[in-house]
């Protein structure tokens, strides 16, 4: 309160605004009021801002004799002559209705465009740009003179043409219609569809027709921006998605695709990686808060590490015992998937835990005007390419890649040249339960982490290696990311419930006609 009352008595050496603007916010016209909260704020100055934010916050009041006063504790101020006294008695506080306030809001948020900070400019001119009206065309025109960055000229100049719309001056319609002709605003199909429409009399809403035909045009080429915006929306979201699936599923392309375990407790080392991110942000958030960006490069080896030694163990301690007994391990690793969420539930609680995104992170970029393509999806993309690689690398170009393999396509004889079998199935375990983990930080990125989270991908995960072929690196990328867009694209269509059947039972029928999935098994690994 004394902050505003100071900034209140600091207004007072300014010069004193005109009576003509500020006496009709205490008359009972609904109409005069609002024109006279357009005009106050086309002024763009302190004056300006400091009654609007009084109306704002209720601190305006009027005499008797029409005078509009500023009232903070027991002393007023005079906009008018810009002088200040103690607080008469007879003033009564101006009442704002819900229209009068969202005048007020929108001319509060269009004074914004005349702050210093070029990303609070931006911001107002993008909300102006929503829903201005002909009343704010003089404000947009000022700061459109004021500005000098490209970008935000280019937003105001459509605001304005937005603003003007609805101008009585069919020049000006015609005008703002036409330099709307690339406009990528899908708020604006309401207003240029009704200037196509009709009244019941048969006439047109929109007499001038130079101006229905310039709409007819750009309403066209509207639609094809959001039509072109929307299919690049779903290819980069589909990605994504296919991405995700990507890390989920690489894990198990080795545990079952080379070692042929069914491991339904997959899904937990997701969680398990995901939960390990969160120990990780809360370390940092408690002993390096200044360091709270790079807690991903700790957490990173940190699930691998974790979800790696989760899976040795469960490799050593049960698995071993079952291989070559499928259903025994299937129905073992489910029994471990329970226990695994009922140890979480009992550590972290059953609730969800949030995982912050890095400040690097956060937001987007924007591209075709109104897609905004969000920097951790894109992060995810990449990341997901790298583990890709690194994954190959490994089973490819390493002294362990070159023993699993090995072990993978003919046991005996590896054991015979002196490898150690018993030791590379651990390891090969390890290796992809680790994978999962990644798989799970990635997935921290994107959501809430909670018990259940691994359950949300196991079948799709398996949906995925089956599809592309046991066994097969390359095929698990192909279905991965196939798979994501072909969810994408569907979802609009029948249904996210839907669009999951449909996708399962088309995998159904292609497992029917060619068992082997995308691609299959060349030379010994066949047998």
């Amino acid at each position: 309160m004394i902050v505003a009352a100071g900034l209140m008595f600091s207004l007072a050496a300014q010069a004193a605004m005109d009576p003509a603007l500020i006496k009709p916010l205490g008359g009972d016209d609904p109409d005069a009021r609002i024109d006279a909260v357009n005009r106050i704020a086309a002024l763009a100055n302190d004056d300006a801002r400091n009654v609007l934010n009084a109306l704002n916050t209720d601190a305006l009041y009027v005499r008797p004799n029409g005078d509009v006063l500023i009232i903070e504790d027991t002393t007023a101020y005079d906009p008018i002559t810009g002088e200040t006294a103690p607080a008469p008695d007879d003033a009564q506080g101006i009442t704002a209705n819900n229209r009068l306030r969202a005048a007020v809001a929108g001319a509060l948020s269009g004074l914004k465009l005349f702050s210093i900070d070029p990303g609070q400019r931006a911001a107002a001119a993008v909300d102006l740009l929503r829903d201005a009206d002909p009343a704010q065309a003089p404000l947009l025109a000022k700061a459109l003179a004021n500005e000098r960055d490209p970008g935000i000229r280019a937003v105001l100049q459509q605001a304005i043409a937005t603003a003007n719309l609805h101008s009585p001056d069919a020049a000006a319609r015609l005008a703002a219609v036409t330099m709307l002709g690339d406009t990528s605003n899908a708020s604006l199909r309401p207003a240029l569809q009704q200037m196509q429409a009709k009244n019941p009399d048969g006439s047109y809403i929109e007499p001038d027709e130079n101006v229905r035909v310039a709409a007819v045009r750009t309403l066209a080429a509207l639609d094809r921006h959001i039509a072109i915006a929307d299919f690049a929306g779903k290819l980069f979201y589909g990605i994504s998605l296919g991405s995700v699936l990507l890390l989920a599923a690489l894990g198990l392309a080795i545990t079952f695709g080379l070692m042929g375990i069914i491991n339904m407790a997959h899904g937990e080392m997701l969680m398990i990686g995901a939960y390990t991110t969160y120990v990780c942000q809360n370390i940092f958030r408690t002993w390096f808060p200044g360091a709270l960006d790079a807690y991903l490069a700790v957490a990173l080896p940190a699930a691998f590490i974790v979800a790696a030694a989760v899976g040795i163990a469960l490799e050593r301690l049960v698995i071993r015992w079952l291989y070559g007994r499928p259903l025994e391990t299937l129905l073992c690793t489910w029994g471990i998937s329970l226990m695994l969420m009922q140890t979480v539930r009992t550590i972290f609680g059953a609730q969800n835990v949030e995982v912050a995104n890095p400040s690097w992170m956060s937001g987007g970029v924007t591209v075709l005007g109104s897609l905004v393509l969000s920097y951790n999806r894109i992060v995810i993309i990449f990341f997901a390419l790298f583990v890709v690689l690194a994954v190959w690398l490994i089973l490819n170009k390493t002294r362990l890649g070159l023993f699993v393999r090995a072990v993978m396509q003919n046991r005996r004889m590896a054991s015979c040249v002196g490898v150690s079998t018993g030791k590379i199935d651990m390891m090969t375990f390890g290796l992809g339960c680790g994978i999962a983990g990644q798989g799970g930080v990635a997935l921290s990125q994107l959501g809430n982490v909670g018990p259940d989270l691994g359950q949300s991908y196991i079948v799709d995960s398996f949906m995925v290696v089956v599809l592309g072929g046991v066994g097969q690196l390359a095929g698990t990328v192909i279905a991965a990311l196939g798979l994501g867009e072909v969810n994408k694209f569907l979802e609009p269509v029948a249904g996210a419930v839907l669009a999951k059947i449909a996708i399962l039972v088309f995998i159904i029928v292609f497992i029917q006609k060619r068992p082997q999935g995308l691609f299959a098994l060349k030379g010994r690994s066949v047998e």
